[in-house]
């Protein structure tokens, strides 16, 4: 089922989405919090690569690293802990 039709319910129904470029800190930053939350909470989540997919890029490029949840922005630059476990129980 595509992300934008996921319905908010148990923490393993959610989907995280990070989406990143290679040789960026702020990106290697977000996902060690991404798999920390992720990973304690049992919620799948998959990484993108804008240099990859031109669509991602000229939607992206100024502001990855993104985090959407459930094909939403949840963030961009810094992922706070908290912030994504609220919105991944909550």
């Amino acid at each position: 089922m595509s992300p934008l039709f996921r319905r908010k319910g148990a923490p393993q129904e959610r989907l995280v989405t990070l989406i990143r470029k290679p040789g960026c800190h702020l990106c290697d930053d977000a996902q060690a919090v991404i798999e920390k939350v992720c990973g304690e909470l049992g919620v799948p989540w998959e990484g993108r690569d804008i240099t990859e997919d031109r669509a991602l890029h000229d939607q992206y490029w100024e502001q990855i690293p993104v985090v959407l949840v459930d094909g939403e922005q949840h963030t961009f630059w810094r992922v706070d802990e908290g912030r994504l476990r609220r919105a991944l129980t909550g």
